[in-house]
C-alpha cells in the first residue's frame, strides 16, 4: 500500500504557481520539486478558479442569486417611494 505524503507546504504551492505563470511548464518543474506535473496543473486550475468569479461554488452562486433578488426588490421599493 502506498504511503501517504504529508500535505504540501503552501509556500511551495505558491512558488510553483508563480513559476508557471512566469512561463515554466509543469513538466519542467516536476522533477526539480518532487511534484507530479498533474498536481502542479491542478494547483494552477484551482488558483485560476479562485480568481475567476465565473467559477463560484454552489453556496456562492446561491448567495449571489439571493443577493441579486434582494437588490432588485430594494431598487423597486426605492423607486416607488
Amino acid at each position: 500500500m502506498p504511503k501517504n505524503k504529508p500535505p504540501y507546504r503552501l509556500e511551495l504551492r505558491e512558488q510553483l504557481i508563480a513559476l508557471v505563470k512566469a512561463g515554466r511548464s509543469p513538466e519542467e518543474l516536476s522533477p526539480d520539486y518532487g511534484q507530479t506535473a498533474q498536481t502542479i496543473r491542478n494547483w494552477i486550475a484551482a488558483d485560476v478558479a479562485e480568481d475567476d468569479p465565473a467559477h463560484l461554488g454552489r453556496a456562492e452562486r446561491e448567495e449571489l442569486a439571493r443577493l441579486r433578488r434582494e437588490n432588485k426588490i430594494l431598487r423597486e421599493e426605492r423607486e416607488t417611494l
